[in-house]
């Protein structure tokens, strides 16, 4: 992905592809929740397909930062980083959160 150094440009363009690809699962997955209130449950397991699909982008973009930094790539982590995840690991509570509000629209009659 890059070499052993990390410049700011870097970290901010995986921050911004973690972003992209968060933001997108969110809406997908807020998306889906709706459908399922609507008891459109077709349409709501294709918008989690999709939430799922972007999440896991936006995971591989910061695993790939993980993996770096415990081979001893120094990382500096500017403020935009640091809203990157945050904005990854709401986003992964919300698809979890999602999959329950979806089964319990099922469950309703």
């Amino acid at each position: 992905m890059f070499d052993k150094k990390f410049t700011y440009e870097d970290l901010a363009q995986v921050a911004f592809q973690i972003i992209t690809h968060a933001g997108e699962a969110k809406s997908e997955a807020m998306l889906a929740i709706y459908d399922a209130k609507e008891k459109k449950f077709d349409s709501a397991s294709k918008h989690m397909e999709k939430a799922n699909s972007e999440i896991n982008i936006a995971s591989e973009q910061h695993f790939e930062l993980i993996q770096a930094e415990a081979q001893g790539t120094q990382i500096n982590v500017p403020l935009l980083l640091m809203h990157a995840e945050d904005q990854l690991l709401s986003t992964q509570t919300l698809l979890l959160m999602a999959e329950e509000i979806i089964d319990l629209h099922k469950k309703v009659k």
